[in-house]
């Protein structure tokens, strides 16, 4: 039998994209003579629908538009699943709905809903009861639903539909589908991307298959979905142990369909030894997903492109190489005809003449190099870089970065000439429009209302914090009316290890409309700037990679560093995680720390668990405002994808007292 996964690109309620995307995976599984074609899970409807599987309408317009599907399996050689929700008496089911020569055979359900992380099924849906089946009506025909199994060709299959897949060996569907005589589990899924994952959801696939003894396909959605979560697309089949198939993660495409041959007639040795992966370079595995995830963010917000406030640090020149990186992987995967058609940015000439001449209409020479002056860099007036003569052309695509990313170095008296250079040197290196202004004018209006209405002068001795914010608040309207004017989405730049601790200003460097690093640590950001300036080949961040992290937001003498502030990185990481990801007491991370950090003294390292605690509790308002961010690493900080924790709380006081 010829077997196939497809990895869709899908999107919650986008009916005709959906429906587009199916059509398209099943007249290329007819193109191959596949004899069964595995779809991801809720497909038709998208995945990430959330509330809106709870209204009976959504689950009544999934059938309806399951007719049409129907109407485009016509080859009675070949199976397709098709995942959709199927709401029965006020409850809601996560269904495969298995159909052949245009007829519904029916509909296997899920029996293990996946709760938690960054999933909420319970919320939506009902688990399905083991070894029960049951009937509904639709439109005058009756269908059968449950713990079903199927046959095509001679071959009996049944489902494991995502977390069914992940269960304990006592509890999964497998176990109970292989004295039924199957031959085949079929596993429509949307499993979602963290950096490592692959490696662990290959074991399973692979171990599922020696363990059972049979062949199994498994199939994931693609693409960011609904806003946060990024699927890889992964498709898998395997037998006995050993792969048959795996398909490339993170495509650019909106259909990517992998087929392999079995042959169910000939016994094959059981492997007892699953071959491993490659160790995953997360470096890479970030990149791609951090650009797939812009890309799909930018075109189905219909947006015109991304701007940045550019300041020079670690985390805004990430961001800027991330939207430079969407551009590369998407014109090297795609070609520069479907990307720049796909992005929805450009006019028809646009890509008759990027595809007949390697440029774009009227593409501007590379800015010269730029003065180290700083009195020349702060003007009140900025000038676009295009509008300065050099002597290279862009790359097509720098060109291309150009018209989808536009950058803004916002600088005051507290600013260094290395974060104006370290931010020109990004920006141009990855083709961005780039323009400087200083906002002193400004700070100084709103300090002088204030010092007017409080009868008295704001000082840095009395006044820190209210000085420092203000400058960070400031750069906010004028970034937000360039975005506006340009119709474009301002991307914020805080990390994870920034949204732990507070560790930024409201409505300051965290307005935005998109934060696409917040779940990733500062850490890792450091450690991604450096590979990708040797293997990615930007040169533009070598400055960058030689400056201490910093807010400059204190005067220049006072030579602010992020970690003077807080405490190191990678201590400050690790926190975290001991706290909030393995969940133990204040107590238990004091003692892990104890035992494994041996360059800072007890008593420092217990300030710093108290410094964590106590900031952390008094921040969880920040998190709850901090713009949509995607989810890169295995968990993150963000209460309405990951982690609750109370706005109003006591702050841990009891057991900072006891450590």
């Amino acid at each position: 039998m010829r077997l196939a996964g497809a990895a869709l690109n899908q999107t919650p309620i986008d009916w005709q994209n959906n429906l587009r995307n199916i059509q398209e995976a099943i007249q290329q599984a007819q193109d191959a003579q596949v004899e069964l074609l595995c779809l991801p899970e809720l497909c038709l409807t998208g995945y990430g629908c959330e509330d809106l599987f709870l209204h009976d309408w959504l689950s009544e317009a999934a059938l309806g538009y399951l007719q049409q599907v129907r109407q485009w399996c016509t080859d009675p050689n070949m199976v397709v699943c098709v995942g959709l929700p199927v709401r029965l008496s006020g409850q809601t089911y996560n269904t495969a709905c298995v159909i052949r020569n245009r007829e519904v055979l029916g509909f296997a359900a899920k029996q293990f809903l996946a709760n938690d992380g960054v999933h909420y099924e319970p919320r939506f849906f009902t688990s399905w009861r083991p070894g029960t089946t049951g009937t509904f009506s639709y439109q005058g025909e009756e269908y059968t639903i449950g713990d079903l199994v199927f046959e095509h060709l001679g071959v009996r299959f049944g489902f494991e539909i995502c977390e069914d897949a992940w269960r304990p060996a006592a509890d999964r569907p497998a176990g109970r589908l292989k004295p039924r005589g199957v031959q085949l589990i079929v596993n429509p899924s949307a499993s979602h991307f963290a950096m490592s994952k692959t490696d662990v959801r290959y074991q399973l696939v692979l171990k599922g298959s020696r363990d059972y003894q049979v062949t199994y396909l498994y199939a994931n959605l693609l693409g960011n979905e609904a806003g946060r979560i990024t699927y890889d697309g992964e498709i898998l089949i395997a037998r006995n142990g050993q792969l048959i198939k795996r398909n490339q993660l993170l495509s650019f495409k909106n259909v990517d369909l992998e087929y392999a041959d079995v042959d169910f007639s000939r016994e094959t040795a059981v492997t007892q030894e699953i071959t491993p992966l490659p160790t995953p370079d997360e470096y890479r595995e970030l990149n791609q997903a951090l650009s797939l995830a812009l890309f799909d963010y930018l075109r189905k917000a219909r947006s015109k492109g991304f701007v940045l406030s550019l300041s020079g640090g670690a985390d805004s020149c990430m961001c800027a190489v991330g939207v430079a990186e969407m551009v590369r992987l998407g014109v090297q995967e795609l070609g520069v005809e479907e990307f720049m058609r796909k992005a929805g940015n450009f006019s028809d000439d646009d890509i008759r003449v990027a595809v007949a001449q390697g440029q774009l209409p009227g593409a501007a020479p590379i800015e010269a190099a730029a003065t180290s002056d700083a009195g020349t860099r702060v003007q009140a007036v900025s000038h676009p870089a295009e509008q300065v003569t050099g002597h290279e052309r862009l790359t097509l695509n720098q060109q291309l970065t150009r018209r989808l990313l536009t950058c803004a170095y916002q600088g005051t008296v507290n600013s260094s000439d290395d974060t104006y250079l370290s931010a020109k040197e990004v920006a141009e290196n990855v083709g961005a429009v780039f323009f400087s202004w200083d906002i002193d004018q400004e700070v100084k209006g709103y300090t002088h209302k204030i010092e007017q209405a409080l009868g008295r002068e704001l000082t840095w001795k009395t006044d820190d914090l209210t000085l420092q914010n203000i400058q960070a608040r400031v750069r906010a309207p004028s970034i937000w009316m360039l975005a506006n004017v340009q119709n474009c989405l301002l991307i914020t730049t805080s990390n994870r290890s920034e949204a732990a601790v507070g560790y930024c200003t409201m409505d300051g460097d965290t307005a935005g409309s998109i934060s696409p690093i917040a779940g990733v640590d500062k850490a890792f950001v450091k450690q991604w700037l450096v590979w990708a300036e040797a293997e990615l080949g930007y040169p533009g961040l070598h400055r960058v990679n030689n400056l201490a992290p910093t807010a400059e937001l204190r005067p220049l003498e006072d030579k602010q560093t992020d970690e003077r502030d807080l405490m190191p990185y990678p201590l400050l990481n690790r926190i975290e995680r001991l706290a909030f990801y393995e969940r133990l007491s204040p107590q238990q991370v004091l003692e892990r720390l104890g035992a494994e950090v041996d360059n800072v003294e007890a008593e420092q390292l217990k300030t710093y668990v108290q410094r964590f605690y106590q900031l952390w509790s008094r921040n969880q308002w920040k998190r709850e405002r901090y713009a949509p961010s995607f989810h890169l690493d295995d968990y993150n900080l963000d209460p309405r994808s990951w982690l609750r924790f109370p706005i109003l709380s006591g702050g841990f006081a009891d057991e900072l007292k006891a450590l």
